[in-house]
């Protein structure tokens, strides 16, 4: 499971070290993609086949479905750690979550997401509040 937030850094070749926690979880390999907010969704290869085994439902009708499916695809990575736990983050998914040095890799429990530290920090003082002061089901049946 992927859990709290990791403070990492991107080499001068697109590298980044996985946090040690996350390592035996992706050590057989694991798929990179564009996510919401722009940020990264890191998934371990057997979550990324779960995640496309629903995505294969969705109707080839519909134009928002081939649109996410496209979007979300086309940027797709397979990537497995080097011995070091590095991966190589493309430079079209580093460019469309505005990686630069300093990055963020957050645990969403089945999955990651990699944000530009910046951008991170400030995604979360602006919906920390609203976390905080939330008094109504956002998860049903959960939270």
């Amino acid at each position: 499971m992927f859990l709290g937030t990791h403070y990492q850094r991107l080499d001068d070749k697109g590298r980044l070290i996985l946090p040690a926690k996350f390592r035996e979880e992706l050590k057989d390999g694991l798929v990179l993609t564009r996510g919401q907010e722009h940020c990264l969704t890191l998934f371990s290869l057997g979550e990324f086949e779960a995640v496309h085994e629903e995505m294969r439902k969705a109707p080839m009708t519909k134009k928002e479905a081939r649109d996410y499916l496209r979007v979300f695809l086309s940027g797709a990575a397979s990537e497995t750690p080097d011995k070091q736990g590095r991966i190589t983050v493309p430079q079209i998914l580093r460019r469309y979550a505005g990686l630069d040095r300093d990055i963020a890799v957050i645990g969403m429990g089945n999955r990651a997401e990699i944000w530009d530290a910046p951008t991170w920090e400030r995604y979360l003082s602006e919906t920390e509040g609203g976390f905080a002061e939330r008094d109504d089901e956002v998860i049903p049946g959960i939270l």
